[in-house]
């Protein structure tokens, strides 16, 4: 790059302020300036990586190459139709909008005007995950618990959109086929948005994924085991360790026979710097990103049509019916 590129992080709450120190850190990158509507908030996170606070995103109109979105999930949709509509390259964190029309329009502004949408799925670039990218070729069977302890700021969006759209989008990329059907179950228990769900999703090649998100847990944990032909995997996110059962000639092991029981362990790494490192490469090179529009919004729909069940029924929803 010959010469740096200019970009702000709209909204600095929780999370924005780290994506604002990924950024100040980055000797390729110049942080032109960070904005939130609090201004008390804006000035502080300026403050402490050296940038400029504004309160109103239309001011860096014509001052930067590229933008985080971290705002509230409903205001995703106009602050990156906005950047995108006047030449910015966005990094929006997920869920990429609050539905399927809103993503469409921000896939179609950006193909218009050869631009980048990079989806914030976090966990794409979790150590874990990339290590498991080799090892899986046709899973049949998954399965996924991502439980959180309650944190009040998480709520203004159903526990599917919060954390269960992490799972399904590394299952859709894992399994690379269609989802078929749905069964979904869920319940509000603390907030007035669903806090504890499950969903079975059903995949044309005949792969089953059985995902449960939970904000109300008295722990964390965030664990996924898949399960193919010659291989079963248990992932635990937390305690950074995969385990993995390998069908071989040479197995002698007593729990599994024929099969060879491996424990490995992965750093826990900084998936937000992975990420945003990836997102800026990608704006410098013009190429493909890791977590593209369309796979940003796939992973709504489906949570979307989980969400649309269990305000309705916990029966059997048909894509496409």
């Amino acid at each position: 790059m010959d010469k740096k590129l200019r970009a702000a992080v709209i909204g600095v709450g929780y999370l924005g302020k780290f994506h604002a120190e990924k950024y100040a850190a980055m000797d390729e990158v110049d942080l032109v300036g960070v904005v939130d509507t609090d201004i008390t908030r804006a000035e502080e996170v300026a403050t402490n990586v050296g940038t400029t606070a504004y309160t109103d995103y239309h001011e860096l109109l014509g001052k930067v190459d590229a933008v985080s979105v971290v705002v509230h999930t409903p205001a995703h949709f106009e602050v990156s139709r906005t950047f995108l509509e006047n030449g910015v390259d966005v990094l929006i964190e997920k869920p990429m909008t609050t539905d399927l029309v809103e993503a469409d329009q921000l896939i179609a502004i950006a193909a218009q005007r050869d631009l980048i949408i990079q989806v914030g799925h976090l966990e794409r670039f979790n150590p874990a995950v990339v290590a498991l990218r080799d090892i899986i070729k046709q899973p049949m069977f998954i399965e996924s618990h991502r439980l959180s302890v309650y944190k009040p700021r998480c709520t203004d969006v159903s526990v599917v959109l919060d954390l269960m759209i992490h799972d399904i989008d590394i299952i859709l990329n894992f399994v690379n086929s269609e989802v078929k059907s749905i069964h979904a179950a869920g319940i509000p228990v603390i907030s007035a948005e669903v806090d504890i769900a499950n969903a079975r999703l059903e995949f044309v090649n005949g792969c089953v994924a059985n995902v449960t998100a939970s904000r109300i847990s008295t722990r964390n944990e965030r664990k996924i085991r898949i399960f193919q032909r010659d291989a079963y995997m248990s992932v635990d996110f937390a305690n950074h360790n995969i385990t993995l059962v390998r069908q071989t000639a040479e197995g002698n092991n007593d729990l599994v026979p024929g099969t060879d029981i491996r424990q490995l362990s992965f750093d826990s790494g900084d998936a937000l710097d992975d990420e945003i490192r990836a997102f800026v490469q990608t704006v410098s090179q013009r190429s493909t990103p890791e977590v593209t529009g369309k796979m940003g919004r796939d992973a709504l729909d489906i949570a979307l049509n989980i969400m649309n069940q269990i305000s309705k029924t916990s029966g059997k929803f048909q894509l496409g019916s």
